[in-house]
């Protein structure tokens, strides 16, 4: 099977390769605005977010109230982590899977950030996302909030905040190296080589990235309560709108940012080479 580059050999040459790279995407891509494609995509992440949030803070609501010690209730009632951390994990496997083909299934404004800095979309697409996903993480909040106002406000509204047993960088590294697995996962899972050459294992992308945001919060739900998305982070802070959601809230920004931007190069410079062909690129030319 062809290497992806050769350097070196025939004048720093590229050797054929059995898969095709996506062309960059452009910063800013005048065509998409005019495009259904494009605001169908937008308003795809901002229901998806949505219905993410609604699914995902109930069940952290539930499993409070389910354990409320000034209730009786049992203590090793409800789902447990375990189960807020399949809600997570689970609603992102169903709902990317839904939305994989229409806006490729972001849901993440630090997914997003990633992927743009990657060139896989455009600044324009990239902002838009990212509002759409900030609003339908509100709304998904108000709609909690709006059925079940009274255990919403008792119980915290699923708003992330440090765990007062861990300091403030504990909770960043986190939340840099959550998002930084999930940011990986994602590159890998959608990578045109790996689907071309591991054609014979199927691999369904939706999947391995729901199991990734499972096992984030097995880990960081403790710290953070698990941020690793900053639409979740923001949405459930302004609906909830109490000053100890908004104490830490950058944490949740800086956090999955970071771990973003490293996932990208490190799957784009280290694993995908892009450095390396580069260089053999730049001293081919230089004859």
């Amino acid at each position: 099977m062809a290497k992806d580059i050769e350097v070196g050999g025939h004048g720093g040459e590229y050797a054929p390769k059995d898969y095709q790279d996506p062309p960059p995407a452009p910063l800013v891509d005048a065509e998409e605005m005019a495009q259904w494609s494009f605001y169908r995509a937008i308003i795809a992440e901002f229901i998806a977010t949505l219905l993410f949030l609604y699914i995902t803070v109930l069940t952290v609501i539930g499993y409070k109230s389910q354990t409320d010690p000034t209730k009786n209730s049992d203590a090793c009632g409800g789902v447990g982590i375990l189960g807020i951390a399949w809600a997570f994990g689970g609603m992102i496997f169903v709902l990317v899977y839904c939305t994989a083909g229409i806006s490729g299934g972001h849901i993440n404004p630090a997914v997003t950030f990633g992927l743009f800095l990657a060139r896989k979309v455009s600044l324009v697409r990239a902002i838009m996302y990212m509002v759409a996903q900030c609003l339908g993480a509100i709304c998904g909040c108000g709609l909690v909030k709006a059925f079940q106002k009274t255990y919403y406000v008792k119980y915290g509204g699923g708003a992330n905040e440090l765990s007062s047993s861990y300091n403030t960088g504990t909770g960043l590294g986190a939340e840099i190296i959550g998002t930084f697995v999930l940011v990986y996962v994602v590159f890998s899972a959608t990578d045109p080589k790996r689907n071309a050459r591991d054609s014979h294992v199927p691999v369904l992308a939706p999947l391995p990235i729901g199991f990734a945001v499972f096992m984030v919060h097995l880990a960081t739900i403790p710290i953070t309560g698990t941020g690793i998305n900053p639409a979740r982070s923001f949405g459930a802070a302004v609906v909830y709108g109490k000053q100890k959601a908004w104490d830490d809230q950058w944490i949740f920004w800086v956090g999955p940012f970071i771990g973003a931007a490293i996932a990208a190069f490190y799957h784009q410079y280290i694993l995908r080479a892009a450095a390396v062909k580069a260089l053999g690129s730049f001293k081919s030319s230089a004859y």
